[in-house]
């Protein structure tokens, strides 16, 4: 029995730890949120350079960026296909997170 555990003579199964695991107050959206996105977060153009933060969408779950990222705020570097490379600090490091332009929003003077 590989992945399980028994405890008091009960046979328990390993806890799932997958990608949106621990994520239900980020992955939520609120009551008047709820609902299609609108379409033009969809086809918003981001150029290099850009800052942008990282609001995920939960509705979408393509080009979705791992939950530890959501709310940080980073800057466009490239296009790959139709998602935006962004480069973000991560503690001492800075990342590249791939995401779709339903999860970036611009940020600062429009």
């Amino acid at each position: 029995m590989l992945g399980e555990s028994i405890i008091y003579g009960v046979i328990m199964t390993k806890r799932s730890k997958g990608f949106r695991s621990k994520s239900r107050r980020k992955l939520t959206k609120h009551v008047r949120e709820r609902g299609l996105s609108p379409v033009s977060r969809v086809i918003q153009q981001l150029g290099p350079g850009t800052k942008v933060a990282i609001i995920l969408d939960p509705g979408i779950a393509r080009g979705q960026p791992h939950p530890r990222y959501h709310g940080r705020i980073g800057v466009v570097q490239e296009r790959c296909g139709r998602a935006y490379v962004v480069e973000v600090r991560d503690g001492g490091s800075i990342k590249k997170v791939i995401s779709r332009p339903e999860h970036l929003r611009m940020v600062g003077a429009r």
